[in-house]
This record gives structure tokens, sequence and C-alpha cells, in this order.
């Protein structure tokens, strides 16, 4: 549950700040919000879901 908020909040970030230097038009953040809304009620949401957590767990152990 913690991963997939760090990955809304992350994800919610960059697309507000590519529609800040306006490279994102709003029918493409609406277009993309659904995308991943019916995304999630795929078969592939659990394999989604496994490439975040590995991503956010390698992510984690990268020491600076």
């Amino acid at each position: 549950m913690l991963v997939s908020f760090s990955a809304v909040l992350l994800l919610g970030l960059l697309i507000w700040f590519l529609l800040h230097i306006r490279y994102l038009r709003w029918s493409t953040v609406l277009l993309c919000g659904a995308f991943g809304f019916l995304l999630a009620k795929t078969a592939a949401a659990p394999i989604v879901q496994a490439a975040l957590t590995g991503v956010a767990g390698f992510l984690g152990q990268i020491q600076f």
C-alpha cells in the first residue's frame, strides 16, 4: 500500500510539473488517468504492481 501511494504521489507530481511547463495538455492527463484506472481492473494489474514494487525495492537499496 505504501509503495502504491508513493508511486501515485510521484506520478502526480510529475504530471503537475509537466502541466506547469505546458508540456502536457489536460486531455492527455485525463486520458492517462482513465488508462490507469482501467489498467488496475485488468489481469495485468498484479504484474504492474510487482514491477513497481521491484523498482521501489531497488531504489530503496541505493545509498548516496
